[in-house]
């Protein structure tokens, strides 16, 4: 990794801090301090990050993204340290490799099933998870629900 690869990331990481509401610009802001709380590292990987001195190792960089509300495998690309050929995206379209798939949402199952919830606990994710949503797909994900994710459920074993 180069010195301007860290700085890069440091930088972006740094506007990421600010946006999720930590005061890391005035001396008496305690927002490095809060943010290692938060993320339960040790300030000094924080300030070390911030003044482009060190790369935090992988668990630190997985609490970050917790706590910063950013995927994992977004960080580990913004840091240099893997590509998007390394930690590609599930083809959820179905589409020939290489070929540009249409841009298309996740449905509520097929985040259920990604994040592991046992298919018993689908109407509940469903109905909770629902009310994220904007009002129109919400109220198809609850139509969803309310149908039953029995038949959810057959379809998820289907690749």
């Amino acid at each position: 990794m180069t010195m301007s690869e860290l700085e890069r990331f440091a930088s972006w990481v740094e506007d990421l801090i600010r946006q999720r509401g930590y005061d890391i610009d005035s001396p008496r802001g305690g927002g490095k301090s809060r943010l290692a709380d938060d993320a339960g590292v040790h300030r000094a990987a924080i300030t070390r990050l911030l003044q482009g001195q060190s790369m935090p190792d992988l668990e630190t960089t997985r609490r970050l993204a917790h706590v910063l509300r950013v995927p994992v495998r977004d960080m580990l690309i913004r840091s240099g340290r893997l590509s998007e050929e390394d930690l590609p995206l599930p083809d959820l379209g179905g589409s020939a490799p290489g070929a540009a798939a249409p841009h298309r949402r996740l449905t509520l199952e097929e985040a259920a099933a990604g994040l592991g919830v046992p298919p018993d606990q689908w109407d509940m994710f469903i109905r909770v998870a629902a009310q994220f949503l904007p009002p129109a797909d919400a109220d198809s994900a609850r139509s969803q629900a309310d149908y039953g994710s029995a038949a959810a459920v057959k379809g998820a074993g289907k690749g």
